[in-house]
């Protein structure tokens, strides 16, 4: 199952049931769990841990140091969660002290296609789907179920909510509340990921009180702390209403804002 014309680091550390392909490259202090594919023409970089059952495809790059001008060579390392695919192309850095936790991460079960770029010290949560060339540049923070356009990005130090989707080109520049779909150049919230929440079978209760959590902080022109405080019962009975609420709290940059919406922060 390992191809011959495949380069193996002795320090690289191969699970049970690992597959590499012809011409690639498995670097030091990389460790790949068990049932791990890794494809042709594949360079990996450590130091890189690779859950079980990943699958990467063909000239994906995992693991690499960051261009970013403040890595001075330290230490950085590299988390890929179980059952992850990455596929064509995709780049993947590690991690850096300046700025950031010395680490990237990537959760289990998220599906990354072609181009996809991971920047240092992102941490992304699991079940998140990014597609074609979507981009994070460095010190993202991505929630679980996640979903990405092609060709969205996102700035350094930027917070996407858990269960929010990106359109496709979008670009973001403020922080994604959980919940929320958000489009355009600059990105604006689009309303409620309402689909996503159907797919996953929330009651309707549920997405009623999402729905007025979303209205009280986009429609009736409070401030944020006034629209927090606001949904401060419904925090108590809906555990979506919670993470909604909570994200906008953490946010650093500020939250994405309707098309042309003055409101103050």
């Amino acid at each position: 199952m390992i191809d011959g014309r495949a380069i193996i680091d002795p320090t690289a550390v191969l699970g049970e049931n690992v597959s590499v392909g012809p011409w690639s490259i498995i670097g030091a202090n990389v460790e790949l769990g068990d049932n791990v594919e890794i494809a042709s023409h594949v360079v990996l970089k450590g130091p890189t841990k690779i859950g079980s059952g990943v699958k990467i495809f063909q000239f994906a790059t995992v693991g690499e140091d960051t261009p970013a001008f403040a890595y001075a060579g330290e230490d950085s390392f590299l988390d890929i969660g179980d059952n992850t695919v990455i596929r064509e192309g995709v780049t993947i850095h590690r991690g850096m002290a300046k700025g950031g936790i010395s680490k990237t991460i990537v959760g289990k079960n998220c599906l990354l296609m072609a181009y996809v770029h991971v920047g240092h010290d992102c941490v992304v949560g699991d079940h998140v789907i990014m597609a074609n060339n979507a981009s994070l540049a460095g010190h993202v923070t991505v929630g679980d179920h996640a979903n990405f356009g092609g060709y969205s990005g996102i700035p350094q130090f930027r917070a996407v909510g858990a269960y929010t989707h990106i359109a496709a080109m979008s670009l973001v520049v403020k922080d994604i509340p959980a919940y929320m779909t958000v489009t355009g150049n600059p990105a604006y919230a689009a309303g409620l990921n309402i689909e996503g929440m159907k797919r996953r079978e929330y009651s309707d209760e549920t997405i009623r009180a999402m729905r007025q959590a979303y209205k009280t902080v986009y429609r009736q022109g409070l401030k944020v702390a006034d629209a927090l405080a606001a949904l401060s019962d419904a925090r108590k009975q809906f555990a979506e209403v919670d993470l909604f609420a909570t994200t906008i709290e953490a946010s650093e940059w500020g939250i994405i804002r309707g098309r042309g919406t003055t409101q103050a922060e």
